[in-house]
């Protein structure tokens, strides 16, 4: 075979390089690090490579990593700007001003027409209290390019997270200069970060309006519509993406994961394996491929999937939790030895470490070895709860309020006025406590719609609050709802959940957190019914510690709130039990388990329908099924699960302390030992 002249012979590390930066102005910056780590595989010592690393890194808010990789470098090349830049902007992101001076004075003399270099050089001489300085070396970066060093000097903010500097900068350069994409593009990650979407929405849509060529706004834009649930929209959006570059693989990604949100599993599959011609080893359309094939029961495609993505990116750990999230996996020894290998290793990501010890958790509870899994539990659970904001009181003030507005009396006052379709079931409790099973034995029915876990009603809420022009929210603002706007409110739920329902007379909605908000749901939507899922207190609670979300679920992470937040869910529990009786169904895990026909038929009962055998038979029902459960519900129902707590006994001290109450209560065999 002919060979190439040396000068048109691709460069491997050169050819790699590029196709990390493609990935990166994409927006996937994950994926753009996992292929990074691949080619340092092949090329250890590639200077530029390890200092893209550590860029992406500090991207990724990472900074200590980042100065070990930029470290790196400056031992084999002192005085390498790039490093020293990249260093520099690491120890600033770390709060070490002092030290960053230092470096960033040496690259802003190696790059004295940088903007980047003396923008950071700048920050870090005002950080240390040196003004004067600072004001002149700022003055130096804006002469050199006034836009692009306000845009820069934002996004740096950003990146270290210094998010309301950041917004001001932008917000005041947008004055001067407001079709800048990048800029509307930045503003808009800020308003995703603070949870306004409509005003991200609005945004994107500038920035591409002005630069109609912007391929990562596009794609941000599809990924904002598709959490908004415009998924029409966003396919619209991540079509423009890929018709600028239909071999961008992130762009097909996005759009597979749009198709999945929208229940469209099979066009889904199409568009992750298009990402994966382009990119066959692309994590993110690997893991995504096989949670949709999880997801509709084609397990053993789905393992193949998670072992891939795991051959390809062994540091990437959520491909591990993926596999033990299954339930029904077994690992091998020599997986476990890889895991617990990597879990040893300092350079190992925080959140793929914590994946991987709820993996290895998992496998040592299969194997009956309890003291050894809860130790890579909480191992794994006190580094996730780092990354996580929860507030044990705001959680108590919510529950306080809705109590105090949604009372007897005010019920008793509106009784009725609501939309009075009696087509909505709700499925609600705490995760881990078998609303699963209860939704795939009622969704086995002929006359009910399994969906899934829906956003509608808490959005109905939302849309109260955002009505009142005198900045009074939700729940007080339902005081002064009349009856044409609970029925209005009602029919919006009906409307905008229509498009997961085929036409069955029934439909179920399984978001568990509804529990808080059954006050407003009665009022607009007065024949609901509610079935509330029940499971002893230390199972639910216990079932929550062991499993990692995916998002949510803050206060599943420490015994103490989780122990609170069940007292607290007990107590609005039976608020509602008191102020609507006969209304909500409880359901509890334990009796379905012992008696899953007279537990059906008195579910069906209370919701209307007549009994039918095939519900009996749930396993044999074909649904997507997207939650912790899925492969649970798709075999007869087991015992194993009854007083699993004891495993754990001695682990449960502090959570059997802040539940006794509760605990006293049951029957002697299913208390713990220290309350007998």
């Amino acid at each position: 075979m002919p060979t190439l002249p040396r000068a048109q012979r691709a460069n491997p590390i050169q050819q790699a390089y590029e196709q990390v930066v493609v990935t990166m102005r994409s927006g996937d910056l994950p994926e753009a690090e996992q292929m990074c780590r691949r080619a340092l595989i092949s090329y250890p010592r590639d200077p530029n490579l390890m200092c893209l690393t550590g860029e992406l890194c500090l991207r990724l808010r990472r900074p200590q990593e980042a100065i070990t990789w930029f470290g790196r470098v400056l031992e084999m090349l002192p005085g390498y700007p790039r490093a020293l830049e990249g260093k520099g902007k690491s120890l600033l992101a770390e709060k070490r001003p002092n030290k960053a001076v230092n470096v960033l004075r040496a690259a802003a003399e190696k790059l004295p027409d940088r903007v980047n270099t003396h923008l950071a050089l700048g920050r870090a001489l005002m950080m240390a209290g040196k003004r004067d300085e600072a004001a002149t070396v700022m003055e130096h970066a804006l002469a050199l390019d006034p836009g692009r060093a306000a845009v820069t000097r934002a996004s740096d903010a950003l990146q270290e997270g210094r998010t309301q500097e950041a917004e001001k900068t932008l917000r005041e350069y947008l004055q001067q200069n407001p079709d800048d994409p990048i800029a509307l593009r930045l503003l808009s990650q800020i308003a995703m970060d603070k949870q306004r979407r409509r005003a991200a929405v609005r945004l994107l849509k500038r920035a591409v309006e002005v630069a109609p060529d912007f391929v990562l706004a596009w794609n941000n834009l599809a990924e904002v519509q598709m959490k908004e649930e415009q998924y029409e929209g966003a396919l619209e959006s991540v079509g423009r993406a890929i018709a600028l570059d239909p071999r961008q693989p992130q762009a097909w990604s996005v759009k597979g994961n749009i198709l999945s949100r929208a229940q469209r599993h099979e066009e889904a599959l199409q568009a992750f394996d298009t990402a994966l011609k382009f990119a066959e080893a692309h994590s993110g359309a690997l893991s995504s491929k096989g949670h949709v094939l999880k997801t509709i029961g084609r397990t053993d495609e789905a393992i193949g999937c998670f072992r891939q993505c795991i051959r390809d990116h062994p540091q990437f750990g959520e491909p591990y939790w993926s596999l033990a999230n299954l339930k029904t996996f077994s690992f091998d020894p020599d997986e476990v030895k890889v895991m617990e290998d990597l879990v040893q290793r300092e350079e190992l990501q925080d959140e793929s470490r914590v994946n991987i010890l709820y993996a290895l958790g998992k496998h040592y509870e299969n194997q009956h070895e309890y003291d050894r899994a809860f130790g890579h539990y909480q191992s794994g659970a006190g580094l996730r709860r780092q990354q996580e904001v929860y507030d044990p009181v705001q959680n108590q003030v919510v529950h306080d309020r809705n109590i105090e507005v949604f009372s007897g009396p005010f019920l008793a006052e509106r009784e009725g006025q609501g939309n009075l379709d009696d087509a909505p079931i709700l499925v609600v409790g705490l995760p881990r406590s078998g609303s699963t099973l209860i939704e795939q034995i009622l969704a086995s029915h002929s006359m009910i719609e399994g969906t899934m876990e829906l956003p509608d009603l808490g959005r109905c809420i939302r849309a109260v609050s955002r009505a009142r022009k005198d900045k009074v929210e939700y729940p007080e603002a339902a005081r002064d709802l009349a009856g044409e706007d609970l029925r209005a409110l009602g029919q919006r739920y009906l409307d905008t959940t229509q498009r997961y329902r085929s036409g069955k007379p029934y439909f179920i909605d399984k978001m568990p957190n509804n529990f808080s908000n059954l006050g407003f749901l009665h009022q607009i939507l007065p024949n609901a019914k509610v079935i509330n899922a029940r499971r002893h207190p230390l199972d639910s609670c216990l079932g929550s510690y062991k499993q990692l979300f995916y998002n949510g679920q803050s206060y599943t992470y420490d015994f103490f709130e989780l122990g609170q937040y069940y007292l607290q869910y007990q107590r609005i529990m039976d608020h509602w039990h008191e102020v609507m009786p006969g209304k909500i169904l409880d359901v509890h895990y334990e009796d379905v388990v012992r008696d899953q026909e007279g537990q059906t038929r008195r579910m069906l009962e209370y919701i209307g329908a007549p009994f039918e055998d095939q519900c009996l038979r749930f396993w044999e029902t074909e649904r997507a099924i997207n939650t912790a459960s899925s492969e649970q519900v798709r075999k007869p129902i087991y015992t194993k699960g009854l007083n699993f707590w004891k495993h754990y006994e001695h682990h449960l001290g502090e959570l059997i302390e802040i539940l006794e109450p509760l605990l006293k209560d049951l029957p002697p065999e299913d208390r713990p030992g220290s309350l007998q």
